[in-house]
Formats: structure tokens, C-alpha cells, sequence
């Protein structure tokens, strides 16, 4: 396959120049909202970087994946192959080239909404985006209302920074830093988290949207791992994750069942695929039946799962993952979809499961209505720089007196950010936990 070999014409010599103009005036802008200028001349990083420009970032992103797939099939279309195949290729290069002018003009009216100017400007950008761009980037007249806040080069609040040592019956998390590249950005997910749980404790994961309480567990269980040092008892999570996966049960929010499976049948499956391949049959076959008892199953064990009620297909679900008897027991909002009756019973089970010397790790949208059942609280905060930190974790009547509040609820909303309608002082209690947990370390 080789590309075809024609000379420049009009058309591909407007298009070059019209694309350094643009580069140029984004130069300007890209500097005004406090954007690397260098970014300007890169194909689709610079239509992601416009996207914040306009505070537009969701824009931004599928504009650029957009513009690299068009550059892509467009390329396509001068090599030299089947006629057929490039008439092909029109389609999706039509059908991309007009989601590409939508979000454009997203982009564009965001950036005439943060420059304070009237949206008729859509049309000048729309047909003349060279000329727009170079007048809006070098005129003084031109001034973005907000900059783009880099929060890779934002300081956080104050670390605690120190290293738990392992406690023999527990879970020891030590957690330096989760990072990605996000974007084109890096960014830090989480950052200096560490504690100890001893067996027999149930414990809340209480954090706003964004503080990284997915994150967190994704990364104590190894799914993705973390700069870090995760220890179940004297077994290193990360460093035995083929052993210590069995010792590890998370249940998600949402199951993952077959409808026109018994519950027998479901367990069974669970069984060959949580337990090791080592255990024989018949001792798989034991197990389920001691989690049908153990969960209140047995009699509906030979019913269709599509025919249960929500609190007992609640408990199937977790049961599925209970079969392996792990030792540590996280559970992604258990109680969605329940009312409070049953869900009160569900935990109640799960508090049952915690005395049985487990470690139960919970997260749930209300978590007052049971708070009663829990013995800790992790309390995860965004700090300045948007970062997951530890804003607290110990026993739930301290939580209470540490933030000054009487209710799960509202310590949720002191540590929220103001925009999002807390009080926005996350980086005051994780710096004040930082400090407690130095002066007791020391």
C-alpha cells in the first residue's frame, strides 16, 4: 500500500496556512487562560486545550478523539487503495465531520461565554476561525473571566508522609500515591493514605463524588495497583496477588447474575471460579451449602433468580462472593434499590459477618440510618489540588467530635468543596488528621 503522489494544489495550500494562522491565534489565547502555548501547533491536544479554554472539558475531550479519527480515515483516503473502499470510508468521514463542527461550536460558544461576549461571535468562528482567533488572542480588549486551573501544579494540604508498620491480624494500607495520565495531564487520584483495620471491624468509606473511594479500593485489593504497600495479616496483597485474590471479596453495586439460573446454580459457578482450582468437588458443594444457610437462601435455592425479591437477590449477590470466606469484604453500596427495613437486615448480616473476625468495608449513600453498626469511619476529601486524601479514619463517636458534627451527612458537606455546595474545608481536617497521626506515630 503506498500513498499516492500528487502535487499541492489551492485547496491543500489554504488549508495549510489557515491551520498556522489558528495555531498562532491559539497562542495568544491559549496564554490569556494560562494554557502551554506549545500545545497550540499539536493536532488534537489543541482541541482538547480549547475545550478548557471554554470550560468545555467533556467537549474537549470527544472533539479531539473525533479530530484523530478524521485525520486518520482522511489520510486513509490518499493511499492508493480500492475505489470501493474509499467510497466507503466517505461515510463515516461525513458522519464524523459533522459531530465535529457540533462540538466545535460547543467549544466555541463556552469560550465566547468566559471571553463575556455576545453569542453571535459563533458565526465568525464557525467561518473565519483564523481571523477570530489572532483578534481574541492579541487584543487587549479580548480577556478571559477565569484561567485554567492546572491542579498538578496546585500544592495540597500538608502530608503526613510517614509508614505504618503491618499489624499480624488486620489490613495495613500505605498508600505513597495513585497517579495518571489524564488527558494529556498528569494528575495524582489519591495521595498519602495510610491505616490499619484490625479483623472484626466493620468500617464506612465516606467520600463526596470525585474523592477517590473507588480508587481507594481498587487499589487496596489490587485491581490497579497503586504506589503503595498493601498487607492482609502477614501477606503482601500486591506481591502474592495470584494467592491473596481468594482472601479478597468485593460485591459491586451492580450484579452480574443470569436471570434464568437458580440460585444453586449461581452458587455453584461462583464457587468453581472463586475458589482455588485445588478444592475438590465435594467440598465446593459444602461450601455453597453452608452460604445458602448462611444467608438465608436455602429455602429458594431451586428458584430462578429473575424470581426473587430485591433483598434476597441482594443477598445472592453478595453471597457469590462471600463463597471464597475472604478475610477482607468490600461492598459497593449494598443497600441501593432497598428500603430501610430490609436494608437494616442486610447489614445486620453484614455486621454479623464483620464479629465472625472479617473486615468489612462498606460503601452507601446513607449511612446514617445504620451508622450504629459500624465501628469505623474512612472519610476521604479532595483537597485544593483535587486530590483523594484521608480526612479521617478511627472509631465513628471520635469522627463525630473531630469534625464538630452530629451526623455522617454533615461531615460530608464540611469536607465538600463550595461548589458543590459543602463548606469546603477539606484541607483543614486533612491537615489536622496529618497532625494527629504524626503525634501518635512519634
Amino acid at each position: 500500500m503506498t500513498i499516492t503522489t500528487t502535487s499541492f494544489g489551492y485547496s491543500q495550500i489554504t488549508q495549510i496556512l489557515t491551520y498556522i494562522l489558528v495555531s498562532i491565534g491559539y497562542l495568544g489565547i491559549f496564554k490569556k487562560c494560562g494554557v502551554r502555548r506549545i500545545w497550540a501547533f499539536v493536532p488534537g491536544v489543541r482541541q482538547y486545550k480549547i475545550g478548557l479554554c471554554g470550560n468545555k472539558e467533556e467537549d474537549g475531550r470527544h472533539y479531539a478523539i473525533i479530530y484523530f479519527i478524521l485525520y486518520i480515515l482522511t489520510f486513509a483516503v490518499y493511499l492508493d487503495i480500492n475505489t470501493g473502499v474509499k467510497m466507503l470510508l466517505f461515510v463515516p468521514i461525513m458522519g464524523l465531520g459533522v459531530a465535529s463542527i457540533v462540538y466545535e461550536a460547543r467549544i466555541y460558544l463556552g469560550l465566547i461565554n468566559v471571553f463575556g461576549r455576545k453569542k453571535r461571535w459563533i458565526w465568525l468562528f464557525l467561518f473565519f476561525e483564523w481571523f477570530v482567533s489572532i483578534v481574541w488572542g492579541y487584543s487587549k480588549k479580548f480577556q478571559p473571566t477565569m484561567q485554567v486551573k492546572d491542579f498538578s501544579k496546585i500544592e495540597g494540604a500538608k502530608e503526613f508522609g510517614g509508614h505504618l508498620s503491618a499489624i499480624e491480624e488486620g489490613l495495613t494500607v500505605n498508600i505513597k500515591n495513585r497517579t495518571v495520565i489524564d488527558f494529556f495531564r498528569k494528575k495524582d487520584l489519591l495521595k498519602d493514605i495510610h491505616m490499619r483495620i484490625p479483623t472484626g471491624h466493620m468500617v464506612l468509606l465516606l467520600g463526596g463524588s470525585g474523592a477517590g473511594k473507588t480508587t481507594y479500593l481498587n487499589a487496596v485489593t489490587g485491581y490497579e495497583k497503586a504506589n503503595a504497600s498493601i498487607k492482609l495479616g502477614k501477606e503482601d496483597v500486591y506481591g502474592d496477588y495470584g494467592k491473596m485474590k481468594y482472601d479478597i471479596g468485593f460485591v459491586p453495586q451492580q450484579d452480574l447474575m443470569r436471570g434464568n439460573d437458580t440460585v444453586l446454580m449461581t452458587l455453584l459457578d461462583a464457587a468453581t471460579l472463586r475458589l482455588p482450582s485445588s478444592v475438590s468437588a465435594s467440598k465446593r458443594n459444602k461450601r455453597v451449602e453452608e452460604v445458602l444457610q448462611q444467608f438465608g437462601l436455602t429455602s429458594v435455592k431451586n428458584n430462578l433468580v429473575e424470581k426473587l425479591s430485591g433483598g434476597q437477590r441482594k443477598r445472592l449477590s453478595i453471597a457469590m462472593e462471600f463463597i471464597s470466606d475472604p478475610t477482607l469484604f468490600i461492598l459497593d453500596e449494598p443497600d441501593s434499590g432497598l428500603d430501610g427495613v430490609v436494608a437494616r437486615s442486610l447489614f445486620e448480616k453484614l455486621r454479623a459477618i464483620a464479629d465472625e473476625g472479617k473486615i468489612v468495608v462498606v460503601i452507601t449513600h446513607t449511612p446514617d440510618r445504620v451508622i450504629d453498626l459500624f465501628d469505623d469511619v474512612i472519610v476521604l476529601a479532595k483537597d485544593k489540588s483535587r486530590t483523594g486524601r484521608l480526612a479521617w479514619y478511627g472509631p465513628v463517636k471520635e469522627a463525630y467530635e473531630f469534625f464538630g458534627k452530629d451526623s455522617m451527612e454533615d461531615i460530608l458537606l464540611s469536607i465538600n468543596q463550595k461548589d458543590e455546595g459543602g463548606e469546603g474545608r477539606a484541607d483543614e481536617f486533612v491537615e489536622k488528621y496529618a497532625d494527629m497521626v504524626q503525634e501518635k506515630v512519634v
